[in-house]
């Protein structure tokens, strides 16, 4: 058996503890500071740069060499061979599925893509302009008030049926939320369609006419979804786990992770860079945008991640699809394609971009593709969530079998007043 190695903290003091260091499948150590309370001290780490608050065995990263594996599996042959109910299966279970257990599995989210009649009355309360993601946070967690017949978290099966039914349904409740803002009536999901071609039908079909999902656009999906389902522990999941902690129901974790998700600085990226692109407007303008970064003048959006200090894994399979989808409209010529590729030649062409490891990021490119595809730029975070909902998910589910699991408790440093005594008003100078 191997010796457990130890790390000693010495304080000025002379007070010392000695802390386990522990090591994973892969990654670096972590020692262990749990024991650390009993010298009356604790970390100081904001934004958790250098804390593990977990062990999982879902999503491993390594920034510096540009790796995502999703239970062991790299993040380019999952989104090159594999569809998105295959990898939600992975994510949730562990294991790629048999031939029998991803039909079982594929039935049961497709039976599951319903929502409760009234649940589609209950969007009557929000404004037609209201944002999308508002919405989704207020229906999400209200799905407990549906489905409350499997909250119990410590019932196995309870978490399981909560599971499908959060997969299934989310992506039926983000189509309504797209539909109600524009004044369109709701499609219902249809079980001939695959995962991703009921979404897309829910989004852009009509009771007007039949919809007929494109397959190329059916495919850049599908790769946006599994790019995107897990990351993990970001701020999002994170919050899963976080409200997890208390014992909070499924639907309740899962809509504070969209809450997480909807801040600029987490779902919104792939908008910024659009945006970004926009105000560039031209070719002719990339060299001057560029120099304009360089002198602080202007952000440059969807490069480098906090992540990853090399090339983000995920951005070549974007490339690759945003090519795909762009040559099959014809868009080739596409004004905002053209500026990407640009800007991207010439930012990595130059030192100044190249000492930073400023190298492009899979939100570059996701933007210009959810465009193409016709997803509505106030939409652009949901479709996240949407991709988002199996990780959380998996995380959460991880969570509560975890018999190490407790209620979340950061410390915090006090810097506040210390101890003063109350004065009535009339003696305030």
């Amino acid at each position: 058996m191997e010796k457990q190695r130890l790390a000693t903290l010495t304080l000025d003091d002379g007070r010392s503890i000695e802390l386990p260091i522990l090591s994973g499948t892969l990654g670096p150590d972590v020692v262990d500071m749990r024991s650390l309370g009993k010298l009356g001290v604790f970390t100081y780490d904001p934004a958790f740069f250098a804390t593990a608050s977990c062990t999982s065995a879902i999503t491993f990263i390594d920034g510096d060499a540009g790796l995502l594996y999703y239970r062991g599996y790299p993040i380019e042959q999952l989104a090159k061979q594999s569809d998105f109910l295959e990898v939600s299966y992975l994510l949730l279970n562990g294991d790629l599925p048999t031939v029998a257990q991803r039909e079982e599995f594929d039935s049961i989210i497709t039976h599951h893509t319903m929502v409760h009649d009234q649940l589609a009355r209950f969007f009557n309360g929000f404004r037609r302009d209201a944002h999308p993601m508002a919405v989704m946070v207020g229906v999400v967690g209200a799905l407990s008030a549906f489905y409350h017949d499997s909250l119990d978290i410590n019932n196995p099966q309870h978490r399981k049926i909560s599971a499908h039914r959060l997969l299934a349904k989310v992506p039926t409740i983000a189509a309504m939320s797209h539909k109600y803002h524009i004044g369109s009536p709701f499609m219902y999901p249809k079980n001939k369609f695959s995962y991703v071609e009921n979404f897309l039908y829910m989004m852009f079909g009509t009771p007007a006419e039949d919809y007929v999902p494109n397959p190329v656009m059916v495919r850049a999906l599908e790769r946006i979804f599994i790019l995107h389902a897990d990351h993990e522990q970001n701020a999002s999941t994170s919050t899963v786990r976080l409200a997890g902690s208390s014992g909070a129901n499924p639907f309740a974790c899962i809509a504070s992770g969209i809450a997480a998700l909807w801040g600029p600085a987490h779902g919104g990226a792939n908008e910024a860079a659009l945006k970004m692109l926009e105000e560039i407007g031209d070719v002719s303008r990339v060299a001057e945008y560029v120099q304009g970064v360089k002198d602080k003048k202007y952000r440059l959006m969807g490069f480098g991640h906090r992540v990853y200090k090399n090339m983000d894994p995920r951005a070549s399979v974007m490339r690759e699809t945003c090519y795909e989808v762009l040559r099959e409209l014809r868009l080739e010529n596409n004004k905002l394609f053209e500026l990407a590729m640009e800007l991207e030649r010439v930012a990595l062409s130059d030192p100044y971009f190249i000492e930073r490891k400023l190298y492009p990021n899979v939100d570059f490119y996701s933007g210009i593709v959810l465009r193409a595809i016709g997803i509505p730029t106030n939409m652009f975070t949901v479709i996240f969530a949407v991709a988002r909902t199996i990780g959380w998910v998996s995380q959460w589910n991880e969570m509560i079998g975890d018999s190490e699991q407790k209620i979340g408790r950061p410390r915090q440093l006090y810097r506040g007043s210390a101890q003063r005594d109350f004065q009535p008003i009339e003696q305030r100078g």
